[in-house]
């Protein structure tokens, strides 16, 4: 007996039936898909993992509504999340979802336009404020804490049409980029291509999610790792972009030397729509001031198939290349090399950062600001909301988990350097030096970006902190404040563990890697759902 999906199609086999079905629901048509048009479609393709191009067909057409395809994930959810494989990615599911999606359906029919991201249902790392659901950065701590207002992104993107559909977890105080436990949510967030292995951190939850499909697409950060790593870890493709192109404003902040918050998702355009709509100034972020005459464009009018031709990529083997590198990680490595050659661009090997040894961190010196420091003004600034107004009062509490307990009486015992002291300085100046070895390698070799595994090893089991992790991620896109930008490049064990590629670029120049990540993204189609949460009978 075939019965009828969200989108009004036949449902055989845990398939869609997809004659007439909205280009891009599964990575056809990239060219009518990026203009937002209908294609037919001959091929059976999952309804799991729609992009938002195809919802926004669907929605046009008639077939779906938003009740329903929020409804459809809120059944995933259950099925999955606390139950079945058990994932245990979301801190919990805003319960005035299906009502607000009901409202833009209502909108809909008095026959008001979609905005951008209408419909798009989301999932945001519990550490961004959110005005009408609790925001608690993964810490009993911080329970029962609702701000005044949204995050400058969840702002964003909520007018632009989006639902906040849930609130996911995330390692404690976005500390640990290795693995995603809290103390608000029991037990770790699995990764739901392997439940044994972990999700990265700290958008560990986040990721997961959007993987397995609870969700369109998702809001993450990324102070050293955590937008990258968990993509990575789980398939995904993430964006950190350039410093002060995007605001942190109403994110919980672990070093706002290095904070980035962004989108997570399954396709590359679809994180290009939602960097669209967050991307720009904010008077809350000061560092977003000078994204002023640097914001460079349509994010979706360079995505190209043949994005990489003529393109000049370098490999970073500096930011990779370690003794206990995965071997399977760098034979996925070597293909990927290739299929970006065989897309059209150049691929320079190595391409190496002069006396990249002799820039080194300022020795000697206090840390310049961090935790301590950034933690303090942000509980100060929201006053009697929150249930703590201090490191020490977190401290204090003892309500954390036991395994960031070291680290919260190590950092509230040492100093709080503010932006204006002589550590901060040397540190201004080390990240100086950085840019310019990495800025004049570019321009010596002609280079459009640098190319380099996201993680050397695959992810880890669950609990083992003793095999390598790893993390390519902590050192240039955070020093430099350049963009960098995952995207999976295939998988190890058997295809059961992704594996992922990072294009790092000049600042300002995000339109760039979104141009090549896209092109290599059509040109190898690597992404697919995980096995642990298939499809919906």
């Amino acid at each position: 007996m075939q019965r009828r999906n969200l989108w009004g199609r036949r449902w055989v086999a845990g398939t869609v039936v997809a004659a007439g079905l909205v280009a891009g629901l599964a990575g056809v048509g990239p060219a009518s898909r990026v203009a937002g048009a209908e294609q037919q479609v001959s091929a059976p393709e999952p309804i799991e993992e729609p992009t938002i191009a195809a919802v926004h067909g669907a929605l046009r057409a008639g077939r779906l509504t938003c009740e329903a395809l929020v409804q459809h994930y809120l059944r995933r959810i259950e099925a999955y999340d606390k139950q079945g494989p058990a994932i245990n990615a979301l801190v919990l599911v805003n319960p005035r979802v299906v009502d607000e999606a009901r409202a833009l359906d209502a909108r809909r029919r008095a026959g008001e336009p979609m905005g951008a991201l209408h419909c798009v249902p989301m999932i945001v790392k519990d550490n961004f404020e959110t005005r009408d659901l609790p925001s608690t950065n993964g810490s009993l701590a911080l329970a029962g804490f609702v701000s005044a207002k949204d995050a400058f992104q969840v702002a964003r993107v909520k007018a632009a049409g989006a639902l906040v559909l849930a609130k996911s977890n995330l390692a404690e105080w976005a500390f640990t980029p290795y693995e995603t436990v809290s103390s608000i949510l029991p037990g770790y967030t699995k990764n739901p291509y392997a439940l044994d292995r972990v999700t990265a951190g700290s958008s560990g939850g986040t990721a997961a999610a959007v993987a397995a499909n609870f969700g369109l697409i998702g809001l993450g950060s990324d102070t050293g790792n955590s937008i990258r790593g968990p993509s990575s870890h789980q398939a995904l493709v993430g964006m950190r972009s350039t410093m002060g192109l995007t605001s942190r404003a109403g994110v919980m902040p672990l070093n706002l030397w290095a904070d980035i918050a962004g989108p997570m998702g399954r396709t590359v355009e679809d994180v290009a729509r939602v960097f669209q709509v967050v991307a720009g100034e904010d008077a809350d972020d000061p560092v977003t001031a000078a994204a002023r005459g640097h914001r460079d464009g349509d994010y979706l009018a360079v995505l190209r198939a043949d994005g990489l031709k003529g393109a000049r990529i370098g490999v970073l083997r500096q930011a990779y290349e370690r003794p206990d590198m995965d071997a399977e990680v760098v034979a996925v490595f070597r293909q990927a090399l290739a299929d970006l050659e065989r897309a059209g661009a150049t691929v320079i090997d190595p391409a190496t950062i002069e006396d990249l040894s002799a820039i080194r961190r300022p020795q000697g010196l206090d840390p310049c600001g961090g935790f301590k420091y950034d933690i303090n003004r942000y509980l100060a600034s929201h006053g009697d909301r929150v249930p703590v107004k201090s490191l020490a009062e977190i401290v204090a509490s003892g309500r954390f988990h036991p395994s960031v307990r070291r680290q919260l009486e190590q950092t509230e015992q040492g100093p709080a350097h503010g932006p204006e002291t002589p550590a901060c300085e040397a540190d201004r100046a080390y990240r100086a030096r950085m840019r310019e070895a990495v800025l004049s390698t570019m321009a010596r070799l002609q280079l459009d970006a640098f190319v380099y595994p996201t993680w050397s090893n695959p992810p880890r089991l669950i609990g083992d902190l003793n095999t390598p992790h790893g993390d390519n991620s902590q050192l240039f896109s955070p020093t430099t404040g350049f963009p960098a930008l995952q995207v999976p490049m295939g998988y190890t064990r058997g295809g059961q563990l992704p594996a992922g590629l990072t294009f790092l670029g000049r600042a300002w120049e995000d339109a760039t890697l979104f141009r090549l990540a896209y092109a290599f993204e059509q040109a190898t189609r690597h992404r697919r759902p995980p096995a642990s949460a298939p499809p919906l009978r």
